[in-house]
């Protein structure tokens, strides 16, 4: 099994790395024990979503992750896992797009983070959903014939998904002004 690299999870958890996104200062000691229990209810609470495990785990190790950033290697060693179940959960999750890969100058290895506005992300992607659910519904509404009872259940499933689409980028928006109003930045448009 590799050993991580200084600013991996394992390392963080273990409070022996200093955390850029705190100026250089140390990261608490943390129980590892704990730090995986957590990372695997998170995941499993996803796997429940219909998530696959590894991504999940992936996906979690990530989020959770003080360095912002893991290897396949740093990934695979914190979550005990091999670098080939690492591939295909990487290439599942850079695909949905809720991580991002990349490299580091002088150097052949690559690197996951989660996006910054990763639950954002997550609300857009299921958001194009709804709208492809909603066509495809949108369809059905003639063929099972708009008064019938099936065709009723189809029409306020279209109803449905186009008010939660419309709603949702208008939540994202409070969400963002709220952000920065918590962070202390201006807020848009005031």
């Amino acid at each position: 099994m590799a050993v991580p690299a200084r600013g991996s999870a394992a390392d963080l958890a273990r409070g022996s790395a200093a955390d850029p996104a705190r100026g250089g200062v140390p990261v608490p000691p943390r129980d590892d024990a704990a730090v995986r229990r957590f990372i695997e209810d998170f995941a499993s609470a996803l796997t429940e979503m219909g998530v696959p495990r590894m991504p999940a785990r992936v996906f979690v190790a990530l989020v959770t992750s003080d360095a912002g950033r893991l290897s396949a290697d740093e990934l695979a060693t914190t979550l005990h896992a091999s670098r080939a179940a690492m591939s295909g959960a990487v290439r599942y999750l850079v695909q949905l797009g809720l991580i991002r890969r990349a490299g580091e100058p002088g150097s052949r290895r690559h690197f996951y983070r989660v996006p910054d506005d990763v639950w954002g992300e997550i609300i857009s992607i299921r958001n194009r959903a709804m709208a492809r659910w909603t066509a495809v519904l949108r369809e059905g509404i003639p063929i099972l014939g708009a008064d019938t009872p099936a065709g009723l259940r189809i029409t306020d499933s279209v109803r449905f998904f186009e008010f939660v689409s419309a709603e949702l980028p208008l939540v994202i928006d409070r969400w963002q002004d709220r952000k920065a109003a918590i962070d202390g930045r201006p807020v848009r448009g005031h």
